[in-house]
């Protein structure tokens, strides 16, 4: 069992520590609100990787755009001539 790498025993021990420090009583309270931290974490790294993702596709699709409507660059023009050129226009 891998656990955010750590080993059973090394998890087995934290908690022992654990148990030790908070006691019986205290120990699923304070379990319970890891649980709600780490849920909370992992929902927001994953609302941020979305929201980038997101970011991202807009910016690409803007970019595509602006190529389509701009002029021809010089290296486009060349391009398109030298296709011209080899098939004998």
């Amino acid at each position: 069992m891998d656990f955010f790498g750590i080993g059973f025993g090394e998890v087995l021990l934290i908690l022992v520590i654990a148990l030790i420090i908070w006691g019986p009583k205290r120990l699923p309270e304070i379990a319970r609100t890891m649980g709600r931290t780490v849920r909370t974490l992992k929902k927001a790294t994953h609302d941020l990787t979305s929201q980038v993702t997101r970011e991202l596709d807009i910016e690409e699709k803007e970019r595509k755009e602006r190529d389509k409507l701009a002029p021809p660059s010089e290296s486009r023009m060349a391009r398109k001539d030298a296709t011209e050129d080899e098939r004998g226009k």
